[in-house]
């Protein structure tokens, strides 16, 4: 298997991965909401405000993940948010998405990202490094359904400090239909 990272001339097969995956697994109306916010958190996210990754196996994407930047407004250090996340299908239950998810995160300590966040299952998740918070360790963007879901991973010795301030997710993100 090999990881990549981007996005650049391959929106229309990740977003469709998206779509096939969420789809298999919650229904049509989910697989076409996570489908369309890939492809406008794709094309619509500064390049610096978002982070792609892929994993190839024989020359067919089997998993996708994408780290956007998420800004607290009275804190300097650098924060992003892990979603969404899609392996395919018949490629799940195989490590596949925990061994993406680690190599995104090898990449964002490379480039100095000081907390990962992210949104999602507490039990897969955690096998990956991520531990539940709460709004007093980092504040949401918008009002949490589930709040047993808010994780977060310190990428940097001053990633142990709660978050300053209120926060704001790229504009993709910005749906209360996905918090």
């Amino acid at each position: 298997m090999e990881f990549i990272s981007g996005h650049a001339g391959r929106q229309s097969e990740i977003a469709n991965l998206f779509t096939s995956t969420f789809t298999d697994s919650e229904g049509e109306n989910e697989g076409k909401l996570v489908g369309g916010l890939v492809a406008d958190m794709m094309q619509t996210t500064p390049d610096e405000d978002l982070f792609a990754f892929s994993a190839i196996d024989n020359h067919t994407l089997v998993g996708a993940i994408f780290f956007s930047r998420l800004i607290y407004k009275d804190d300097k250090r650098t924060v992003f948010i892990l979603s969404p996340v899609a392996v395919k299908t018949d490629q799940q239950k195989r490590g596949v998405g925990q061994k993406l998810i680690t190599y995104g995160l090898e990449q964002l300590c490379e480039l100095g990202v000081d907390i990962a966040l992210t949104y999602g299952d507490p039990n897969y998740y955690s096998k990956t490094g991520f531990r539940p918070i709460t709004e007093d360790f980092a504040k949401a963007p918008l009002k949490l359904s589930q709040p047993e879901g808010w994780l977060g991973l310190p990428l940097s010795d001053s990633g142990h400090q709660p978050l300053i301030g209120t926060s704001q997710c790229v504009a993709a993100l910005n749906n209360k239909e996905l918090w």
